[in-house]
């Protein structure tokens, strides 16, 4: 009742009421309560959650025409007043009167459909949804005050006649034939603003000897004796790529939500989105919203797709240019989104990898996101049957899988979302296909962790990258290269070695252990060992680049001294060491031994302590026993290990075996671990959805508090 009061007592101070009711209010039914999806809005405010539905009996307000005249500078719904650059947007109806668009959408929302001040019907009806001009014919919208950087704007539905069957199965919008080959994806030409782009292109290319990959190679140690030989002598190739050009010029962090117009290699991406019926509710509005996030964040010379799967898989549309035009529809067709049916991955995933195959124009840089919260039910059968481990491979089209000899090759950046998707299936398909793997075990850190994934993609700037290492002592071999997940590979006469390491994201840096036997030198005062090169395209200007370090050198002194051991080789070996361990405890752990697992991480966690890094208090090494711990946590039951620890392990994994930030857990920066990997452009990116989200007051509902492991509530 308090509710009404206050209102009524506010009109009468503006003498816009003549009679107050002397019913007695009650409390509104669930079904006239906010949903998730109607808090999503960052128009929300709490009057919505206030606002009272009006209905057709004569015991309401009673409202004089004084109202009536100044409906349409006051909203009759909050009684607030209504004008340009507010920074609310206005909802005219066909009947003439003005509202606030959030009160009446949220009004609308709860099944009311007629005019709180005239109780005229309504043909048309205001609803949240992506941003479209209306067709001609229907009501007004004044666009003029939404906020410009908002991914949600006002979209008027006319109201469907009655059908006889209320239970009739839901059918999403966009159900357009799909051609029986996708090269109907839109023309890179005629874009406007290519001459700005060549202009910027060709500044880029003056600067270009300043913007290229650093190359820099630590041995194990400086120095030994010429008289000993080493069979197991480290060097460490470090790479570091370019710096972007808008991180040349860090902006105000007050100018964040801003996109970026520094150049940069254009994108094709498609999206590969999970609408089987378990994502129903608010999973589905907040994929909307980080998707909503992605296109605002693109520029109209990158294109997007999008792939919609359940039980079968549809192409929402093509490969289109993101333009203002381009954003509209394709924030029209993602809204567009209802929740039903199975999940079927494999099927989802072959239309993305069709999309990119018969494309008949290319961007430079080209990728897949696949997000899922389930497991695909329809290709891989799961271990109760006569196999014991599930062929992944499967799920995914042979176009994609990476290997040498197919010459074309997406990567698939997988994100599990919540505690019931199948983590091996998600890492599996991302490890075949060059991608990363992210766990996104919290519902509200969707778009943060889309925001970090295209923070990357969109600073690209090295393509098919590739680092050779050639010998120079007559007498050298190499032995081993450590590399990861990266291909690579040493020649027959173990002269040679080479790395396929593919794209890098501006700022990002690879390193890499190469092993080598080292003769004893009984001539020389020094022994030259390595050589490094490497070969890549720039995206940007599209030249292919050459570059060579120097020659890696130790001193042979004739007695032996108190050398140390190099820091920077020490934290990749602990690196590479603790990546090793978890593989081990993941092992392990499938095969249901949890206390071998645990066992394991300890055992690591102890030889990491002695090393030299750790007695140093190295960020990197402080972190690695941070982040094993989290997982012996997660390993405190099966139950445990289930919900979250292989989803938990498996993206530590992936980030590890690639070197590129994975989102995990709770959050996208959640331990400094992850910030570890993270580039500028991925921070600067998280930074901007952090600052979307803060207008929201769902994003302090749906937040978590980040409990330590032990005390989280047991997942369903």
């Amino acid at each position: 009742m308090g509710s009404k009061w206050r209102k009524a007592k506010l009109a009468l101070g503006l003498n816009l009421c003549v009679y107050i009711p002397t019913t007695v209010e009650v409390s509104p039914p669930p079904s006239q309560r906010l949903s998730d999806a109607a808090l999503l809005s960052p128009s929300y405010s709490p009057a919505m959650a206030t606002t009272p539905s009006p209905t057709s009996s004569s015991k309401g307000l009673r409202l004089s025409k004084s109202l009536s005249r100044s409906s349409k500078k006051t909203c009759s719904i909050c009684l607030a007043t209504m004008k340009r650059g507010d920074g609310h947007a206005i909802f005219t109806a066909e009947c003439s009167h003005s509202f606030h668009f959030h009160c009446i959408s949220s009004n609308v929302k709860h099944g009311n459909q007629i005019c709180p001040v005239c109780r005229a019907k309504w043909k048309e009806i205001p609803l949240q949804g992506p941003s479209l001009d209306p067709p001609p014919g229907r009501a007004r919208i004044n666009p003029v005050d939404w906020p410009q950087n908002n991914a949600l704007m006002t979209v008027i539905r006319r109201i469907p006649p009655p059908r006889l069957n209320s239970n009739r199965h839901i059918t999403p919008l966009f159900q357009a034939s799909e051609p029986a080959v996708f090269d109907d994806d839109e023309s890179l030409d005629h874009q406007p603003e290519s001459a700005d782009r060549s202009s910027s292109n060709k500044n880029a290319a003056d600067n270009d000897s300043q913007r290229t990959i650093k190359i820099k190679a630590y041995p194990e140690v400086p120095s030994f004796p010429r008289s000993n030989s080493y069979d197991d002598f480290t060097v460490l190739i470090h790479l570091k790529a370019p710096v972007s050009i808008s991180g040349q010029n860090p902006r105000n962090q007050a100018n964040l939500p801003q996109i970026s117009q520094a150049p940069r290699a254009p994108i094709d991406l498609v999206t590969v989105l999970d609408i089987s019926g378990s994502m129903a509710g608010t999973k589905l509005a907040l994929l909307k919203r980080a998707m909503g996030f992605v296109i605002q964040n693109l520029r109209p010379y990158d294109r997007l797709s999008v792939i919609a799967f359940s039980s079968t898989a549809r192409r929402l549309f093509p490969l289109r240019r993101m333009s203002d035009t381009g954003r509209q529809q394709a924030l029209q067709a993602v809204n567009s989104l209802v929740a039903n049916g199975g999940t079927n991955i494999a099927e989802g995933l072959r239309k993305g990898a069709k999309v990119m195959e018969e494309r008949r124009e290319k961007n430079p840089v080209a990728s897949i996101i696949l997000l899922s919260d389930g497991q695909d039910t329809y290709t891989v059968s799961g271990p109760a049957g006569n196999q014991h481990q599930p062929n992944y491979q499967l799920l995914l089209p042979l176009s994609i899988h990476g290997d040498d000899s197919a010459g074309f090759k997406i990567p698939v950046h997988a994100f599990g979302f919540g505690t019931d998707h199948d983590a091996s299936s998600m890492h599996s398909i991302s490890e075949i296909s060059g991608g990363t793997f992210s766990f996104i075990e919290t519902e509200a850190v969707i778009q943060d962790a889309f925001a970090q994934c295209i923070g990357g993609l969109l600073s690209v700037v090295v393509k098919e990258l590739q680092v050779s290492i050639e010998c120079v002592h007559q007498s050298l071999r190499l032995g081993s290269l450590k590399a990861g997940s990266y291909s690579n590979r040493v020649v027959a006469d173990g002269r040679m070695g080479f790395i396929d390491v593919g794209d890098l994201y501006a700022d990002e840096e690879r390193d890499f252990l190469v092993s080598v036997n080292v003769p004893a030198e009984f001539s020389n005062h020094e022994t030259s060992l390595l050589k490094v090169r490497c070969m890549y395209n720039n995206p940007l200007t599209k030249e292919l680049v050459t570059l060579e370090g120097e020659e890696v050198r130790i001193k042979r002194p004739e007695m032996a001294g108190q050398e140390a051991v190099s820091i920077e080789v020490d934290r990749q070996r602990n690196r590479l060491q603790a990546a090793e361990a978890m593989a081990q405890a993941r092992t392990a752990a499938e095969e249901g031994d949890l206390a071998s697992a645990v066992s394991i991480l300890e055992s690591c966690r102890k030889v990491l302590s002695e090393t030299v890094s750790a007695k140093s208090c190295d960020r990197l090494c402080v972190a690695l026993d941070a982040e094993l711990k989290e997982m012996q946590e997660r390993m405190a039951s099966r139950h445990v290990y289930e919900a979250s620890g292989r989803a938990y392990i498996l993206s530590g994994l992936s980030s590890h075996s690639w070197q590129r930030a994975t989102a995990r857990g709770d959050s996208t920066d959640g331990s400094s671990l992850v910030q570890a990997y993270q580039t500028p452009s991925m921070v600067e990116m998280v930074s901007r959805s952090q600052a979307t989200l803060l207008g929201s007051p769902l994003a302090q509902r749906l937040v978590r508090p980040v409990w330590s492991f032990a005390s989280q509530p047991k997942p369903r």
